[in-house]
């Protein structure tokens, strides 16, 4: 029997996009959120969905969500802020846990923090299950496999083209607010077979687009340095870049040094994570639908062996970067309360879902191999 569904922030831009994908699906969410008018509308527009109000700053009201056994989606950001009263809440209830988040410092708390825990609980925490970094652990996953025993290293490129303007056009709210957020925090990789603590934006590296085009990445924190060691244990890097910034990825990794030093003088990175929060708000609307469609997202992985041969190469297409937020945090939310999820803790999606079932996924929302 499958397990109730709650759908935390559904009147935010990621949620409302989310709970359509949900019912296009046939599900039927338990809408929940702190604004009682947009929850009631999008209630009665997909049907006569049920409703609950939470609010993050009413910790009680987040953890009266769910119940043993319920999933519970978060798709409220920025989480490093925000996002601490529902990874509670599943833990708490002993409910199973998704989000949207693709803040690095707080991917991290979950696998590290949280997951011993759900582990213990035999319950399942999916961080990350969206655009933000399913589609870099899927093609991570399909290159080591192509590669084989001999692969020493994986490298992989997040990149987002839009017709008529820059990689960053047509964020939403929240995006930028959850870039703001994690500006001065920590980062990490996998290097050299373990997890290691270094500033954002540290690496830059290319990646072929294709079609003779190219795109440069600044390393970042995903859940790939999480969750591809744990499908190839003899992997001894990982490497996880954001290409969205065109001319401005090398000025970022410029600011980046420059901040690490600074932030490293006592109080001044919470200074400036306040500072930022003044002007970078939570969700404030996104692309629409048009906007959306004129999109499109690709997502490169590359392997080498130990002297840094090449031995494979994987490149995904796909559509708009929050339309595929949506539509595998509707299907991962669906797999876990049908009960298709073996293990427990704190997953990748390859872990938790295998291979060749997340392929079949992404292909059916129109993200595959060229």
């Amino acid at each position: 029997m499958s397990s109730r569904i709650v759908l935390f922030g559904a009147s935010g831009y990621t949620g409302d996009l989310t709970a359509r994908e949900m019912v296009a699906r046939g599900m039927t969410p338990v809408l929940a959120g702190r604004r009682r008018e947009p929850l009631e509308a999008l209630a009665t527009e997909l049907g006569g969905l049920e409703i609950k109000l939470a609010d993050v700053e009413n910790p009680a009201s987040v953890h009266a969500l769910v119940e043993k056994g319920d999933v519970l989606v978060s798709t409220v950001g920025p989480f490093m802020r925000f996002g601490q009263p529902a990874l509670d809440a599943a833990l708490s209830a002993g409910a199973h846990y998704l989000d949207s988040t693709g803040e690095g410092p707080f991917i991290r708390r979950v696998f590290e923090q949280a997951g011993p825990r759900a582990h213990a609980e035999g319950t399942v925490l999916l961080t990350a299950m969206g655009y933000d970094y399913v589609p870099g652990n899927l093609a991570g996953a399909i290159a080591l496999r192509e590669a084989g025993a001999a692969a020493h290293r994986v490298e992989i490129g997040y990149c987002w083209e839009n017709e008529g303007g820059g990689s960053t056009s047509g964020m939403s709210g929240g995006t930028r607010a959850s870039a703001a957020g994690v500006a001065f925090e920590p980062s990490f990789a996998w290097r050299g077979g373990r997890l290691v603590t270094e500033r954002g934006a540290k690496e830059i590296r290319s990646f072929d687009t294709g079609q003779g085009h190219s795109a440069d990445g600044v390393s970042i924190g995903g859940s790939e340095h999480f969750g591809l060691p744990h499908i190839d244990p003899t992997l001894q890097d990982v490497g996880v870049y954001l290409a969205w910034f065109g001319p401005m990825t090398k000025p970022m990794q410029i600011f980046s040094a420059g901040g690490a030093a600074v932030t490293k003088i006592p109080g001044v990175r919470a200074g400036l994570s306040a500072l930022s929060s003044k002007f970078v708000t939570g969700s404030t609307g996104g692309p629409d639908a048009a906007a959306r469609a004129g999109s499109r997202s690709i997502i490169c992985a590359v392997t080498y062996d130990r002297a840094g041969k090449e031995l494979s190469s994987v490149r995904l297409n796909g559509p708009n970067g929050y339309d595929l937020t949506a539509a595998f945090l509707a299907w991962g939310a669906e797999q876990v309360a049908a009960g298709s999820v073996s293990a427990s803790g704190a997953l990748g999606p390859v872990q938790a879902f295998g291979l060749d079932e997340l392929t079949a996924a992404a292909a059916s929302y129109g993200l595959s191999a060229d």
